[in-house]
Protein backbone atom coordinates (compact mmCIF):
# COMPACT_ATOMS: atom_id res chain seq x y z
CA UNK A 1 0.00 0.00 0.00
CA UNK A 2 1.30 3.62 -1.09
CA UNK A 3 1.04 6.03 2.06
CA UNK A 4 0.85 8.91 -0.16
CA UNK A 5 -1.48 6.97 -2.60
CA UNK A 6 -3.85 4.34 -0.85
CA UNK A 7 -5.93 3.75 -3.22
CA UNK A 8 -3.66 2.35 -5.55
CA UNK A 9 -3.09 -0.99 -6.93
CA UNK A 10 -0.09 -3.35 -8.07
CA UNK A 11 -0.86 -1.90 -11.45
CA UNK A 12 -1.08 1.56 -10.37
CA UNK A 13 2.42 1.20 -9.06
CA UNK A 14 3.78 -0.22 -11.83
CA UNK A 15 2.69 1.60 -14.30
CA UNK A 16 4.38 4.59 -11.81
CA UNK A 17 7.62 3.29 -11.94
CA UNK A 18 7.60 2.87 -15.34
CA UNK A 19 6.94 6.66 -16.08
CA UNK A 20 9.89 7.08 -13.35
CA UNK A 21 12.54 4.45 -15.27
CA UNK A 22 11.44 6.15 -18.60
CA UNK A 23 11.96 10.21 -17.20
CA UNK A 24 15.56 9.04 -15.27
CA UNK A 25 16.60 7.39 -18.55
CA UNK A 26 15.45 10.66 -20.76
CA UNK A 27 17.20 12.94 -17.64
CA UNK A 28 20.29 10.50 -18.55
CA UNK A 29 20.09 11.29 -22.20
CA UNK A 30 19.91 14.86 -21.50
CA UNK A 31 23.30 14.78 -19.18
CA UNK A 32 24.78 12.76 -21.69
CA UNK A 33 24.36 15.34 -24.95
CA UNK A 34 24.97 18.12 -22.67
CA UNK A 35 28.25 16.57 -21.50
CA UNK A 36 29.06 16.01 -25.04
CA UNK A 37 28.40 19.41 -26.38
CA UNK A 38 30.32 20.77 -23.81
CA UNK A 39 33.21 18.97 -24.62
CA UNK A 40 32.47 19.76 -28.55
CA UNK A 41 33.50 23.20 -27.13
CA UNK A 42 36.62 22.32 -25.03
CA UNK A 43 35.41 22.75 -21.93
CA UNK A 44 37.14 20.76 -19.28
CA UNK A 45 34.73 18.66 -17.65
CA UNK A 46 34.92 17.17 -14.11
CA UNK A 47 38.76 18.44 -12.92
CA UNK A 48 37.41 21.22 -10.67
CA UNK A 49 38.53 19.05 -7.76
CA UNK A 50 41.62 17.94 -9.04
CA UNK A 51 42.97 20.80 -10.55
CA UNK A 52 41.61 23.74 -8.73
CA UNK A 53 40.39 22.53 -5.40
CA UNK A 54 43.12 20.01 -4.21
CA UNK A 55 45.97 22.75 -4.24
CA UNK A 56 43.81 24.98 -2.28
CA UNK A 57 43.51 22.51 0.20
CA UNK A 58 46.52 21.29 0.13
CA UNK A 59 48.15 24.54 1.09
CA UNK A 60 45.36 25.23 3.37
CA UNK A 61 46.32 22.37 5.44
CA UNK A 62 50.45 22.95 5.01
CA UNK A 63 49.58 26.47 6.58
CA UNK A 64 47.97 25.43 9.50
CA UNK A 65 50.66 22.46 9.88
CA UNK A 66 53.06 25.29 10.08
CA UNK A 67 51.04 27.55 12.42
CA UNK A 68 50.10 24.47 14.80
CA UNK A 69 53.86 22.91 14.43
CA UNK A 70 55.23 24.76 17.36
CA UNK A 71 52.51 24.22 20.02
CA UNK A 72 52.01 20.73 18.62
CA UNK A 73 55.95 20.09 19.03
CA UNK A 74 55.65 21.29 22.71
CA UNK A 75 53.15 19.09 24.08
CA UNK A 76 54.42 15.86 22.68
CA UNK A 77 57.98 16.77 24.18
CA UNK A 78 55.66 17.30 27.12
CA UNK A 79 54.79 13.65 26.81
CA UNK A 80 51.07 14.18 26.09
CA UNK A 81 48.80 11.60 25.04
CA UNK A 82 47.14 12.12 22.28
CA UNK A 83 43.71 12.10 24.18
CA UNK A 84 45.75 14.75 26.45
CA UNK A 85 46.85 17.02 23.33
CA UNK A 86 42.98 17.02 21.80
CA UNK A 87 42.26 18.19 25.93
CA UNK A 88 44.66 20.87 25.97
CA UNK A 89 43.88 22.35 22.05
CA UNK A 90 40.53 22.62 23.02
CA UNK A 91 41.59 24.20 26.52
CA UNK A 92 43.53 26.89 24.94
CA UNK A 93 40.23 27.16 22.42
CA UNK A 94 42.26 26.31 19.44
CA UNK A 95 39.77 25.76 16.95
CA UNK A 96 40.02 22.76 14.33
CA UNK A 97 39.29 23.08 10.64
CA UNK A 98 35.66 22.90 11.15
CA UNK A 99 35.58 24.71 14.02
CA UNK A 100 34.36 22.18 16.43
CA UNK A 101 36.81 20.67 19.31
CA UNK A 102 39.91 18.97 18.82
CA UNK A 103 39.53 14.83 18.90
CA UNK A 104 42.43 12.46 19.82
CA UNK A 105 42.75 11.11 16.39
CA UNK A 106 42.92 14.51 14.87
CA UNK A 107 45.52 15.75 17.13
CA UNK A 108 47.71 12.68 16.77
CA UNK A 109 47.48 13.05 12.76
CA UNK A 110 48.39 16.77 12.96
CA UNK A 111 51.47 15.79 15.42
CA UNK A 112 52.99 13.58 13.08
CA UNK A 113 52.36 15.65 10.02
CA UNK A 114 55.51 17.02 8.52
CA UNK A 115 54.63 20.66 6.04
Amino acid sequence: MAVDNPHANKVTIHILAAVAQHEREMIAERTRAALQAAKARGVKIGRNGAECLAPAYRVAAAERAMSLAPVLTQLVKAGLSARQIAAELTARKVPTLLGVMACPNGAQGGASRKA
